[in-house]
């Protein structure tokens, strides 16, 4: 006996993933794009190695695959800007006190990334959080 209420299932369309990467190894440099990030944690590079961990990433994988070349420059851009916003915090006195915040924020918008890029998805930072300087 089935049911009434239930729909049939029908494949999804080809132009309902029109927008996303298909590339699961595009995918994956891309989100490690976003997720070298965290090179920042490391002790020998604290900080700066927000840059530089997207940085190596996205330069070594950039002509491979469009995508990578992509989401590093979104990566790269990110964390500059991150990096230039925790600097002129640091200068004022008042600033120190809002870089748990800056630091949780970019803690989780670099999750949010990897997560999105993984799927395949083009991932843009919100804009107020980002200045493009690698167009």
């Amino acid at each position: 006996m089935t049911d009434t209420n239930e729909t049939p299932r029908t494949p999804p369309s080809p132009q309902a993933d029109a927008g996303r990467e298909t590339n699961r190894d595009a995918c994956l440099w891309a989100a490690l794009c976003h997720f070298a990030a965290f090179a920042a944690l490391l002790p020998a590079v604290p900080g700066i190695g927000a840059v530089i961990g997207p940085l190596i990433v996205w330069l070594v994988k950039r002509d491979e695959f469009s995508f990578v070349d992509e989401q590093g420059k979104e990566a790269v851009n990110f964390q500059l800007t991150m990096l230039i916003i925790a600097l002129a915090l640091t200068i004022t006195c008042v600033g120190i006190l809002l870089l748990p915040v800056v630091a949780i924020v970019d803690f989780v918008l670099v999750v949010v990334a990897a997560i999105k890029t993984n799927e395949g998805h083009h991932y843009r930072y919100p804009y107020p959080l980002i200045i493009r300087f690698v167009k």
